[in-house]
């Protein structure tokens, strides 16, 4: 069992930065792939990026050059730095782990409850 708690989300201005974080709890942390995802008013949740243990990340297309994913596998920690940050931005951010990397939600083991993210325009 993993147990995720996001953190860091809140009110910025169109251009500003946030970072996320997500403390996990459980063993064999390192082993799972941690993702953010992300869920806008009235829209489906949508993958963000990930990371696997070995330091490997992917991202969504629209975040690819703004955002960057890290962990620290010792410190049961996974990050989202998110720079010039734009309003479309704007939703619930998750963090979630799954032992086969995926894009899809419905793949995913583990889900925190969420940060709020608002990028003012």
């Amino acid at each position: 069992q993993v147990q995720l708690v996001e953190s860091g989300g809140g009110l910025v201005q169109a251009g500003g930065s946030l970072r996320l974080s997500c403390a996990a709890s459980g063993r064999m942390f390192w082993s799972y792939v941690a993702g953010w995802f992300r869920q806008a008013p009235g829209r489906e949740r949508e993958f963000v990026a990930d990371i696997n243990g070995s330091g490997e990340s992917t991202y969504y297309d629209s975040v690819k050059g703004r955002f960057t994913i890290s962990r620290d596998n010792a410190e049961n920690m996974v990050y989202l730095q998110m720079n010039s940050l734009k309003p479309e931005d704007t939703a619930i951010y998750y963090c979630a782990v799954t032992r086969s990397r995926s894009r899809d939600p419905l793949a995913m083991h583990y889900w925190g409850k969420g940060t709020h993210v608002t990028v003012s325009s």
